[in-house]
């Protein structure tokens, strides 16, 4: 046996073992990929210091990249939207664009999608090709459909497969509009963050077919819901619980925060919900279900931290501050009152139990999504 399979099949082994790779066909399928096959381009590893995060190219030649590629770890292959690791000598300091996620998270959604032989799987989100080669060992070349917005990944990703002697139908372009032209599909996974499932998932989807992706906000908690699609064209189902996160399909990442309003304007008073409100998973979670577009900064101002809650396309905002009386304060303008939408939802939500995450139904139409927890009876 090389020295490559003994390190697929301790990844399998160790995988296994954490309850992620549940069933035979995807062990089988983690032992026999390479995944370094996938990443010869090399990664980026993450540099932390005082200022901003920092990230530095690993390369093929690096006699510890083989063993990395089969740790239970996400690696960077992109940053700041082009840059790959072959462009690179010392650091950069720009934001990850691309990777190839942790093997745990991979198998665990491929084991959640519940795939039967036969069906036929659309993938939004390429990457580095890792779960598409484990979908096409699984499923067969055929029967997989794949798409990436970014063709620099998809063609990278393609002669990766190509080489793992892999060939599924590879696409380029938006992956919220999925790929009309093989529809129907039995499966959609998908492996970027989305604020809205797209509808157009649901509707190449198969009546009693799933969708398995993660969903979320701006506040950056998300979770992975799974829905079965109906006979009348809707999508319901739960989320799974785990506190998965993904990079958000770039068309749904937010806006630029650019220059912050006049914090010092607007209406003032305390609140019976904090920031620190928002500090939890669940809870901002919910937070995030009234205010959907709002991003959260902290600020260090005037000799206290501010937290501030800001929908930059709709113009309204909140700054919120402990007051020195074991309470907090808030101010707020634009058109609408961001924090009293969050205060009333975390409320409601608390004054019904606080049911976790995996407890909240999402339903998808046409029209909207919606997602609610279950209510306590009066």
């Amino acid at each position: 046996m090389s020295y490559e399979a003994v390190l697929r099949r301790r990844l399998a082994e160790q995988l296994a073992a954490g309850g992620h790779l549940r069933t035979r066909p995807w062990r089988d399928a983690v032992e026999a990929v390479s995944r370094h096959e996938l990443l010869r381009g090399g990664f980026f590893d993450r540099i932390d210091g005082k200022g901003p995060t920092a990230w530095v190219p690993v390369m093929s030649h690096d006699p510890l990249w083989l063993e990395r590629c089969y740790e239970d770890e996400s690696l960077v292959t992109q940053v700041a939207g082009t840059i790959v690791p072959g462009d690179l000598r010392g650091e950069i300091m720009r934001a990850p664009t691309s990777s190839s996620t942790m093997p745990s998270l991979v198998v665990r959604m491929l084991e959640d999608l519940g795939v039967e032989d036969g069906q036929h799987v659309l993938e939004i989100g390429t990457g580095t090709g890792y779960s598409t080669a484990l979908l096409c060992h699984r499923l067969g070349d055929g029967l997989v459909t794949t798409v990436e917005v970014d063709d620099g990944v998809s063609a990278r990703a393609g002669a990766a497969l190509g080489t793992c002697g892999l060939f599924p139908r590879r696409v380029v372009g938006d992956g919220l509009a999925g790929h009309m032209a093989h529809a129907p599909y039995d499966r959609v996974i998908a492996t970027c963050g989305v604020v809205t499932l797209p509808y157009s998932w649901i509707e190449q989807t198969r009546p009693g077919g799933s969708v398995l992706a993660t969903v979320g906000g701006w506040m950056y908690s998300s979770e992975l819901a799974r829905l079965t699609v109906h006979q009348d064209g809707t999508a319901s189902g739960r989320f799974l619980g785990g506190g998965v996160s993904f990079m958000l399909a770039r068309p749904q990442a937010p806006p630029p925060l650019g220059v912050l309003p006049d914090l010092s304007r607007g209406n003032e008073r305390r609140t019976a919900i904090g920031a620190d409100a928002v500090d939890g998973w669940d809870e901002r979670f919910v937070a995030q279900l009234a205010a959907p577009r709002a991003q959260h900064v902290r600020l260090d101002r005037d000799g206290r931290t501010e937290h501030v809650l800001l929908d930059v396309e709709a113009g309204s905002w909140a700054v919120l501050w402990e007051d020195g009386s074991d309470g907090w304060a808030v101010r707020q303008g634009g058109p609408d009152r961001l924090w009293d939408d969050v205060e009333e939802h975390v409320s409601r939500w608390r004054a019904d139990g606080s049911p976790p995450l995996e407890r909240f139904e999402i339903t998808v139409t046409p029209d909207r999504q919606s997602i609610a927890w279950p209510r306590r009876a009066e």
